[in-house]
């Protein structure tokens, strides 16, 4: 059974830096594109950034481009987000995400096409 977890949330000042990881077990890892979502209060699922099984390719949401990094270590099981320039409005719970495909032609935002979901970890930005 495929699991996936998160960690490396916590609360940090406009301006901070916080790193993210989702670990993954139970499943070929390697093999699947991987994204990060957010869900800020008050708000609906939002598609964060998306990395193809190699890493080899990356999307971003146009917000958080240049201020958040998406990678991975496909030989650990683990997704990164690596996020600098934090804002209040990146508050929200983060999660990570397994899409059913590994090669990506095009990047989906959309919270359906995902199948494995960890259950998130909480990112607080104070102003």
């Amino acid at each position: 059974q495929v699991q996936l977890e998160e960690s490396g949330g916590g609360l940090v000042q406009a301006g901070g830096s916080l790193r993210l990881s989702c670990r993954g077990s139970g499943g070929t890892f390697g093999r699947y594109a991987m994204a990060w979502f957010r869900q800020g209060p008050g708000k609906e699922r939002e598609y964060v950034a998306g990395i193809s099984w190699s890493g080899g390719r990356t999307d971003y949401l146009d917000s958080v481009k240049d201020r958040f990094t998406i990678s991975r270590d496909n030989a650990e099981n683990t997704l990164y987000l690596h996020m600098h320039n934090l804002k209040p409005d990146d508050t929200a719970v983060y999660y990570c995400a397994r899409a059913p495909y590994g090669t990506v032609v095009k990047f989906s935002t959309s919270s359906d096409e995902y199948d494995y979901w960890g259950q998130g970890t909480q990112v607080t930005v104070s102003s």
